[in-house]
């Protein structure tokens, strides 16, 4: 039998409270309030187009831009995990919405994350004028961009994989749609959902400093935080104010690894699926701590006691026995129809996107943007196979030792954090001085900061592997390849698929950067679509901007669909619980 306790909501053991630990929450509360409080005052300045916003490098100011760079990111971060669960339950559930959404978030991936500041910014600013709240949402919403697609790429392939004898389990108990999503299969996806939440956390320092130092109307606009304090520094080059940056970040990074995710992971050990208890478990010293107090378990108990009640307003209306309980067939005309639909708003689209482009920039161009798109597959399609060659054993080994991983988590993090850009010029350096090629050795900067997303999804596969199953290969005896064959390696596939086709999508945006970098006045250019469009971004010609994103789309729709998508098939019909 399946031990359906460990899907509920309050611990499994709780620990001794008292009173005496209530008057222990009042700093951390109050200081939470205090710091909400002058961000939203300092959102709401008073401020004006051509206002200078000075930002110092004296390293005392540090501790008050890393707050608010850290405060936008959780705001984004709170945005994305919304997004995530609507997004992931309309894709898994509806068929129809499917076929839309799924290919929707590979042209959103796809887009540079950059695009949609220099698009939304302006918007932004006419929505909230006069005070920097509308620079400010400008900024968290391109932080969003980058975190948003992990997380909702991780939920959907956790919904479409909950394990068999579970959804019969929701079927026999009569469960609503909503009642299975809050007591099923979002407990089922939470320990893969909490890494990919920590990737989308660590892979937002990549764009902060675009999103901190935003330009527009002519007008650079630098919102006091780390990216600004960072592109200031390298704009002064000041290696020294880097190197203060890069402490900051490490101590902001140690503090909500051990204040918000480090218990999150704690407490989701419960809903790891299995029949018996883990051997070891994640540990965290807060979340002991506010189990041993009386008032949170009271309001933990209470927003339950509000879930609960949600659950009698969205049953089933019928038992199952009735002949209005029998599931309906598929309208096979209805669905033709709206796959026409699709297909002609589709080629509608891709008809407008060709006019505008033959009609500005030729056919000629055409097929050399697709040659210097073909150049960039093959380097991301390489660097994705060797990152899955190096991370996925470190990612296994980590995940099925929970107390390394309880010691490389923050490191972990903080590699994925650290900003890759900061490399760039280091590379520029070696390149220029060993007379090196740039076609082949810029090539390594696009997995830069993308690797990280296999390293934690495997993590977060491995991490949830039933104990039952580890002690089944052990007693059978399972060794050396035959073991990574038949039980490692199809025990983290799910996992796997998702890290990889969002680290796809994060190197197809990094190409940008990374196949055009420069330092001082160093320029090197690897033959690519990345340098392509950074390189007309430069010169200002739209059309060929829009030529190369489109090109872009289409590459990274044609890899999800052929590839990643099949992969994702066989991840759901026989390699998961």
């Amino acid at each position: 039998m399946m031990n359906l306790n460990r899907f509920q909501y309050l611990p499994r053991q709780v620990v001794e409270s008292g009173n005496r630990w209530d008057w222990a929450l009042l700093p951390l509360v109050l200081s939470a309030l205090v710091l909400l409080g002058y961000g939203a005052s300092q959102m709401a300045t008073p401020y004006q187009l051509g206002q200078t916003l000075a930002i110092s490098l004296d390293p005392t100011y540090l501790p008050y831009y890393l707050l608010r760079t850290i405060l936008r990111m959780f705001i984004a971060m709170a945005a994305s995990l919304v997004f995530a669960c609507v997004f992931a339950a309309l894709a898994a559930k509806v068929r129809a919405a499917e076929k839309v959404l799924i290919p929707l978030l590979d042209i959103l991936q796809s887009i540079p994350i950059l695009g949609f500041l220099s698009i939304t910014v302006t918007g932004f600013i006419a929505l909230f004028p006069g005070n920097l709240l509308g620079v400010e949402c400008a900024a968290i919403f391109a932080i969003f961009t980058s975190q948003a697609w992990n997380m909702a790429f991780s939920l959907y392939q956790s919904l479409k994989t909950v394990p068999t004898e579970l959804q019969e389990a929701a079927r026999v108990f009569q469960m609503s749609g909503w009642h299975r999503f809050w007591r099923l299969e979002l407990p089922f996806a939470m320990p893969g959902l909490l890494w990919n939440m920590m990737m989308s956390m660590s892979g937002g320092w990549f764009f902060v400093v675009a999103s901190e130092a935003i330009s527009v109307s002519n007008q650079d606009i630098k919102l006091p935080g780390m990216g600004s304090y960072i592109a200031a520094a390298i704009q002064a080059q000041n290696l020294t104010a880097i190197g203060w940056a890069i402490l900051a970040m490490l101590i902001g990074i140690l503090l909500y690894d051990q204040l918000f995710f480090r218990p999150l992971l704690a407490w989701a050990d419960k809903f790891r699926f299995e029949e018996t208890g883990g051997g070891s478990a994640q540990q965290s010293w807060l979340l002991t701590w506010l189990r041993r107090t009386d008032r949170m378990q009271g309001t933990v108990r209470w927003a339950l006691t509000l879930i609960d009640r949600s659950f009698k307003y969205f049953r089933k209306k019928h038992d199952g026995t009735s002949i209005m309980a029998r599931v309906s067939t598929r309208s096979s005309t209805a669905e033709r129809v709206f796959d026409a639909l699709i297909a002609a708003l589709s080629l509608f689209a891709v008809y407008r996107l060709g006019y505008f482009i033959l009609g500005e920039v030729g056919i000629g161009e055409v097929g050399h943007v697709f040659l210097l798109g073909i150049y960039t597959l093959i380097r991301v399609m390489i660097l994705i196979a060797l990152a899955a060659v190096v991370w996925v054993p470190i990612g296994v080994w980590i995940g099925m030792n929970p107390r390394w991983a309880d010691r490389l988590q923050a490191v972990a993090q903080f590699l994925a954090a650290f900003p890759a850009n900061l490399v760039f010029p280091l590379a520029v350096v070696i390149i220029v001085k060993l007379n090196l090629n740039p076609d082949i050795w810029l090539s390594p900067l696009i997995i830069l900061g993308t690797q990280w997303y296999i390293l934690f999804n495997v993590i977060a596969g491995a991490s949830s592997i039933p104990t039952e199953l580890r002690y089944a290969a052990q007693n059978i005896g399972l060794s050396g390849w035959l073991k990574w064959k038949r039980y490692m390696l199809p025990a983290v596939f799910p996992s796997f698929v998702t890290g990889a086709i969002t680290a796809s999508g994060g190197s197809w945006n990094a190409s940008i950067v990374a196949e055009y970098v420069s330092w001082g006045h160093t320029t090197l250019e690897a033959h690519g679509l990345g340098s392509y469009i950074a390189h007309m971004t430069a010169v200002g010609d739209f059309p060929r901007i829009a030529l190369g994103i489109g090109v872009m789309c289409v590459f990274v729709m044609g890899l999800n669909h052929f590839l990643w998508r099949r992969l994702y098939r066989i991840a759901e019909e026989r390699m998961h619980f």
